[in-house]
């Protein structure tokens, strides 16, 4: 089964969605009409050394939507170096017409603290926060991040910015505990725009705090990467995990908004029962869990050679619609693994 990532083309939510053609010279990665029937896929494929594969096509992929076989009609490579990824320069936006793409990635870290001081837990936070500035390093310039923590509440320490002093100072176990305050809307992609700081102080779960992100993270164009350093979702009953109430809600957001989660766990255990709920929010979204306690270094490798780039695949999706929309992307006659998201919802 393939793990989930991307998100459904906004024509499917009208009639139809005509994609202005550039001119002539100008590189479109879509200059046809798209109806109601065709859906954006976005997909990561890595090999058994977690290297991306390249150089795939149409005939690479099979995409069944509940168990029907889908006819995909291109895919493209997008690579993370790539500037205005989500589509047209400011210039070359303004001469076709259409809203100007942003310079480069958006891209979240979200830090789930322990506010009853877990040694285990407090332990992998203070690991892996020196390592997640070290990733700051694999990014480019031009790509945009902002961090926020989780404890009692969310927070939003640091809007979206390219600042890399910045966000390295955020960036530390003491300074991710302090109320930063209500910040100030910042140019656009500004996350603050947004965020709901009052939501975000009632948002006593880290499922209710995905959801209030996702929501602010909906109203930003394009796609965006989470990237969660945290100890656990759901809670422990007799029987078994379960997710919060709130779960549901924030995975139709975070889908919605074209997240895509990467779940660095934190605990420093072999093995503990909230693990489940981080690795259900990465396959739902199109991302993958990586435990941190051993091989932290091989964990953050591993999420930098998945965000090299991405295929966007373009098929039709079959009708009538028989289910809720349960999507397997596989590759034919290849071997590697597709992150790609879990539904059409």
């Amino acid at each position: 089964m393939s793990h989930a990532s991307c998100f459904l083309l906004p024509g499917l939510l009208a009639a139809s969605l005509v994609v202005v053609a550039p001119a002539v010279g100008q590189d479109a990665r879509f200059d046809a009409r798209l109806d109601v029937n065709r859906v954006l896929l976005t997909a990561r494929v890595l090999d058994r050394h977690n290297h991306p594969i390249l150089g795939l096509g149409p005939a690479d992929f099979r995409v069944e939507v509940d168990g029907e076989a889908a006819t995909v009609e291109s895919v493209e490579w997008v690579p993370g170096s790539t500037a205005f990824p989500g589509g047209l320069p400011p210039a070359e936006a303004v001469a076709a017409g259409v809203p100007p793409a942003l310079p480069g990635r958006l891209v979240v870290f979200f830090f789930q603290n322990d506010f009853g001081f877990s040694r285990s837990r407090l332990v992998g936070l203070m690991r892996m926060a020196p390592r997640a500035r070290r990733f700051l390093d694999s990014l480019t310039e031009r790509d945009l991040v902002a961090i926020l923590s989780f404890d009692s509440h969310l927070k939003l320490q640091v809007d979206f910015t390219t600042d890399r002093i910045r966000l390295e100072d955020a960036i530390e176990p003491r300074a991710l505990l302090r109320e930063p305050g209500r910040l100030v809307p910042g140019f656009h992609p500004s996350l603050a725009t947004w965020f709901d700081h009052e939501a975000a102080l009632r948002a006593a779960s880290p499922e209710r705090a995905l959801l209030v992100t996702a929501r602010a993270l909906r109203e930003l164009p394009g796609a965006k990467t989470l990237v969660l350093f945290g100890w656990g979702l759901g809670h422990l009953s007799p029987s078994g995990v379960r997710m919060d109430r709130d779960y549901e809600p924030a995975r139709r957001e975070l889908l919605a908004a074209g997240v895509t989660v990467f779940s660095m766990d934190v605990t420093d255990a072999d093995y503990h029962s909230l693990e489940v709920g981080l690795e259900q929010v990465a396959e739902d979204t199109g991302g993958f869990y990586a435990k941190t306690h051993l091989f932290p270094d091989i964990a953050m490798a591993r999420l930098d050679e998945a965000m090299q780039g991405h295929y966007e695949l373009v098929f039709e999706r079959p009708v009538p619609r028989r289910g809720p929309g349960v999507l397997e992307v596989t590759l034919v006659g290849l071997s590697g693994t597709v992150l790609t998201r879990s539904s059409l919802e």
